[in-house]
């Protein structure tokens, strides 16, 4: 199937309406949060997970997908949005999974109990640890930046609101993606996929030599293709768009949740953003840090690098430039914004 682009420069790329169709509406946020989205003098953050969960998936999807691995019971996917106070901008950061940051004391283990003091750990722990209230702790501790709305699915929702998309979600790859953990085998060229498929493809971090850095920039690109694909169709559907969203609805409470509500007033809001004006990085990184005892191989992030991301984001400020930020002593992690128009499948 061949997938048209349009020639227009204002086609609406909103990056966030993707973000909360494929990775929000937290269980039971619509339910539960303020239907009045904030509105930041300084932008809009929000925080967007994907839940290593595999609830509610088949034992003939786990086989032919690839899904039948323990779950690590963490967030494989963490990205920030932040959506800049005049609207007229929109910039996302993914979060290494394996980042070491510090949690924030005291704090209760909700798995056992534990009161927990101050300690090192992977980032992708915190949901683990308090759930997504604490994955809002952790990550505003880290990055010096409030959020104010959290988004979150795991497998199965993800999987069936991919399904909804009339015509699958088209991938393009330059060179051949196989990778034995996920099953994903991908020739050269553009192809659309359904739900599985799409889950193989953003969660394939051995098919390019790339680690969890391939990986999250396959998560980039899938994001904003998945908006090119909607954009005629649902995003200027309200009815539609409530109905996707309905797809990913759960029944558990979430820190700050996006309700439907506020999706639609931030779809409004960021109706004819150029792809042009939206922009995808990496944490910039320094490299792996030495082995730490009961944590394990971690990410280190370039101090310097991060803390003028994040500071340019607390200023409403757009990210700064490549050769703005120290080389990365891993080439697979170089921090290198790329316009949401530069990931758009051919």
């Amino acid at each position: 199937m061949k997938f048209p682009r349009s020639r227009n420069a204002r086609r609406p790329l909103f990056v966030p309406v993707t973000l909360a169709a494929l990775a929000a509406l937290a269980p039971g946020a619509l339910a539960a949060a303020p239907t009045a989205l904030p509105s930041p003098g300084r932008g809009l953050n929000l925080l967007v997970v994907g839940i290593d969960s595999r609830k509610g998936v088949t034992p003939q999807e786990k086989e032919r997908f690839r899904l039948g691995g323990k779950e690590c019971d963490c967030t494989d996917v963490m990205m920030l949005v932040h959506v800049s106070a005049r609207n007229d901008r929109v910039d996302v950061v993914s979060l290494p999974r394996d980042s070491l940051v510090s949690f924030p004391d005291p704090h209760r283990d909700r798995r056992t109990g534990k009161l927990h003091q101050a300690h090192q750990a992977k980032i992708n722990g915190a949901w683990a640890e308090g759930g997504s209230a604490y994955a809002v702790e952790v990550v505003e501790a880290a990055t010096g930046l409030p959020v104010h709305r959290y988004l979150e699915i795991d497998f199965r929702r993800f999987m069936d609101t991919v399904d909804r998309v009339d015509g699958g979600v088209p991938i393009c790859t330059e060179k051949a993606l196989v990778d034995p953990a996920t099953g994903i085998d991908l020739q050269p060229g553009t192809r659309p996929v359904g739900g599985g498929e799409a889950l193989q493809y953003v969660r394939s971090r051995k098919a390019d030599g790339e680690m969890d850095f391939g990986r999250i920039r396959k998560q980039q690109k899938f994001v904003v293709n998945t908006l090119e694909q909607l954009r005629e169709g649902v995003l200027n559907d309200p009815g539609r768009l409530r109905r996707l969203a309905a797809t990913l609805r759960g029944t558990g409470a979430a820190e700050r949740g996006i309700s439907a509500t506020e999706l639609l007033e931030l779809a409004a809001r960021l109706r004819d953003l150029p792809a042009d004006r939206t922009r995808f990085a990496t944490v910039p990184v320094r490299g792996f840090n030495p082995v730490v005892e009961g944590v394990g191989s971690t990410v280190g992030w370039d101090e310097k690098g991060a803390a003028e991301v994040f500071r340019r984001l607390r200023e409403d400020r757009s990210l700064p430039a490549a050769d703005e930020v120290a080389a990365s002593k891993v080439p697979a992690a170089a921090y290198r914004p790329a316009s949401g128009a530069s990931l758009i499948c051919p």
